[in-house]
């Protein structure tokens, strides 16, 4: 499995306590719900490859 990106990401304190409620009501990190609503964010939006929409170890669907 590739390593992740590490970067440093500044929030407004109350951001982030609402995401850290928010993550945990759903039984994520905060670091995992932030992840999830930027996929959401990409796939809504169209820019998400096909191949990165796939959940881990489940084969790409081909397009035939």
């Amino acid at each position: 499995m590739p390593a992740k990106k590490q970067f440093l990401l500044r929030m407004d304190p109350q951001l982030f306590a609402q995401l850290e409620h928010w993550a945990g009501d759903e039984f994520r990190s905060v670091n995992a719900q932030i992840e999830f609503l930027l996929r959401e964010a990409l796939k809504r939006a169209g820019r998400l490859k096909h191949e990165a929409e796939t959940p881990k170890g489940e084969p790409a669907e081909s397009e035939d």
